[in-house]
């Protein structure tokens, strides 16, 4: 049992999340304002990067599990972007039903515009701090991350028993 007080370490994490909620709020209206004259958002930038990143077709699914997103949500803006011959669907030789995303020329291109507008803004952002801080934060929050899907698994895993 506990005496329901936050410990040192319990209450630094509480306030990281509080201001890493806000930081996301602040990075979807930059990114939104950053890719506005591309005709795209923050979410479709996010998925796009998604699918550019991967190297390889994926499925809707394993792209939202990429980006921590759920799947109907991704595949709202999949289907957004395939309506304007951004992406498009190939079969999936593994599975009948998951098809498997692929950026088409105009989608590379607009991922190309994307990534020539962040670069600058990004160096901007980074004046004055230092890239080994920059570096420890990505670490701490991707050893959170990792954390958290393995609660999410354990959790599905009890689900199904």
């Amino acid at each position: 049992m506990t005496d329901g007080r936050h410990s040192a370490a319990g209450k630094a994490l509480t306030d990281l999340i509080i201001e890493v909620f806000r930081l996301n709020g602040r990075l979807l209206i930059s990114g939104d304002r950053l890719t506005a004259g591309l005709g795209l958002t923050s979410a479709r930038w996010q998925v796009l990067g998604a699918i550019h990143l991967a190297g390889s077709p994926q499925s809707v699914a394993w792209i939202a599990r990429s980006m921590g997103l759920n799947r109907q949500g991704v595949q709202r803006i999949v289907n957004e972007l395939a309506s304007e011959s951004l992406l498009e669907f190939r079969t999936n030789p593994h599975h009948r039903r998951a098809r498997l995303v692929v950026l088409m020329r105009k989608g590379k291109a607009a991922y190309a515009a994307i990534e020539r507008a962040q670069i600058p803004w990004v160096n901007a952002l980074s004046k004055g701090l230092r890239a080994d801080d920059i570096h420890a934060v990505t670490a701490l929050v991707g050893a959170l991350r990792n954390r958290l899907e393995d609660d999410l698994e354990a959790g599905e895993r009890d689900d199904e028993a």
